[in-house]
Formats: structure tokens, sequence, C-alpha cells
């Protein structure tokens, strides 16, 4: 019998599964990002190893190999199984179809494990038929033969990730970092996530919805932008605030403002405001004793009720039962 992979008794076990022509950077997101997430008392939260086939060297894109200590045992034992892209033996390149040596390892995962990919990952979940009815994304150039490789997953072609419950996916490389935020931001609550964000030095918090192909990232020299009126919003959020307001702060119709916005966003102005508003009430109710009533307030929903309404709607529970699960996980 081998011996147990994971050696921390206590700790949420991730298991990121790599295959020949890894993209060095998908392996490296989860663990800069669970890998370093930490509790109050400063402990690791996750432990993360990394799996092959069969142990060895992994050929990356790259002109260099990485050596993984662990074979596909790994998988039985873990919470979570991270897929990562990979530019060789891929069902992407092999119509649709898992190798035997991919389907016995997937055939390990334990029920009740959560499963996630990054990128064309997304083509193993698919040819194992774990996204079979369900909605699911990968990076923009590879969405249309996802859906016909495999017309029973609903590909949305047009998010950063989806959430559907123990199986999640994400669109090209860096909304890989998005996904797992968005796992640690589930699983403890925002202000760990936010800190590993920090220190990480990347934004915390995009949404699963935001376009995953941002038409104007960096505008153009010549173009005003909406940034401003992006961090003037930050600092007004408890009060109510019209798009007219941010197109008059960039001095813009709100018809160019709004049609600006998204192109550098990737998102409406309007949900932008609301998931900025709702960050603020998941701050608040993880640092404070505020009542419900309060941190609506301060966030800019004006009463409890509409608090609950959007807080249901975006992260399925309402928020004192939020405040109830992470503010008891951190030892509050």
């Amino acid at each position: 019998m081998s011996p147990a992979v994971f050696r921390r008794p206590g700790r949420h076990r991730v298991a990121v599964l790599v295959r020949h022509g890894l993209l060095p950077i998908e392996l490296g997101i989860p663990h800069r990002i669970m890998g370093k997430a930490l509790s109050a008392a400063g402990e690791p939260l996750y432990e993360v190893v990394t799996c092959a086939l069969e142990p060895g060297p992994v050929r990356t894109d790259a002109d260099f190999t990485v050596t993984v200590e662990h074979g596909p045992e790994a998988l039985a034992e873990a919470d979570t199984v991270i897929v990562p892209a990979a530019h060789e033996d891929d069902p992407t390149y092999t119509e649709g179809r898992l190798t035997p040596a991919q389907a016995d390892a997937l055939a390990r995962v334990r029920p009740g494990a959560r499963i996630a990919s990054i990128c064309t990952g997304a083509f193993v979940l698919a040819a194992a038929g774990l996204l079979d009815g369900r909605r699911a994304t990968t990076h923009w150039a590879s969405c249309d033969r996802l859906q016909r490789l495999y017309p029973a997953v609903k590909v949305d072609p047009d998010v950063l990730y989806v959430d559907d419950g123990s199986v999640l996916t994400s669109a090209g490389v860096a909304s890989g970092i998005d996904l797992c935020l968005h796992m640690v931001r589930g699983d403890h609550g925002a202000a760990v996530a936010n800190d590993v964000a920090r220190r990480t030095v990347v934004p915390p918090h995009r949404d699963g919805g935001q376009a995953q192909y941002v038409r104007r990232p960096v505008p153009e020299p010549q173009l005003r932008t909406t940034g401003a009126a992006r961090a003037w919003a930050l600092r007004h959020l408890e009060r109510p605030v019209t798009l007219r307001e941010l197109a008059e702060k960039e001095s813009m119709s709100v018809r160019t403002f709004t049609r600006r916005f998204r192109e550098e966003a990737g998102t409406s102005p309007l949900q932008w405001l609301t998931r900025q508003r709702i960050e603020r009430a998941r701050h608040l109710l993880e640092s404070s004793d505020l009542p419900v009533e309060r941190v609506a307030a301060e966030s800019g929903f004006g009463t409890a009720a509409s608090l609950r309404q959007h807080f249901q709607a975006a992260l399925g529970v309402p928020p004192a039962a939020y405040r109830r699960t992470f503010r008891t996980a951190a030892g509050r």
C-alpha cells in the first residue's frame, strides 16, 4: 500500500493533475493562490500537491520539464482536484476521447470531491462526462471546439469562470487566478481571499460573469477612461450612485460612458457597482458586529431586504448565514 500523499490532517487537500505539454503558469496558480491562503492564526488552510498520470518528468510547453513526485493515487485523497491545460495527450486533439490512463486516473476521484479546470483542462472534464448538462467555459478560442465535441455541455464563451456546484471551469490562463480566489473565498470568506490577492498583487475580485475578453484592457492614450469614475464610486458606495453621475465624472454622455466602461471592465456599470457593494457587505459581515440593517446602509443597498435579495442572488445564502459561517471559521 502506497504511503499517504497528504501529510497535514485538517487542511483542505488539493491535487493538481498535470499532463505532458503543461503550461507552467497554470501549475503555479493553485500552488500560489490556495497554497498561500492562511487562517487568522497564520496557519495554511490548504495542502496542495502536484500529481501526474505516473510519477516522473512531465514536459512543459516551455523548454524545461518538471519532476512530479506523485501519481494518480493523490486524486483519491483530494478534496479538490484541479486540471490545468496541456498541449499534448489532450482530448482537445484526440477527437474528444480520454486516454485509458486519463480515464483510470479520473476514476480515482472520490465522490463528493470538487473538481475544477483551468483553460482547456475543461476538455478533460468534458471527455469524462463531468460537464454533461452543466454550464462550463474554457479559453475563448476553444469554446467552439468544446461545444462541437461535447454538445451536452452548455458552453458559455463570454465569462471568466463558471461555478456549477462541485464542478468549476475557467477561461484562459489568468482566469485560473480568479477561479482559485473564488474557491478560497467560498471556502474561507472574502478576508482570506483578499489577503491572498493582496500578497500576490492581483485584483481581489473579478466576478465569474465578467467578460473573458476585454476589448480595451489598456486604453488608447488619446481616449478618456472610466477609471476616475470607478475610484469615485468606490469611495461613495454607501450613497445612491446613478449612471448619469458616473458619466459626468468623466465628462461623457451616459451612452458613451456605458460603452467605454464595458470595453474596459468587461461588465456594465450597474453590474460592477452591485458587485462592489456585495464585496463591501461581505467584508463588513466578516469583520464587524454591525447589524444587517447597518451593513445594508454602509454598503449602499439601503435596506436589509434589498441586501438580502442581492446577497442571496449573488452568493446563494442570506447575510446572516454568511456571517455565521465565516466569523465562526475565522475564530472571531
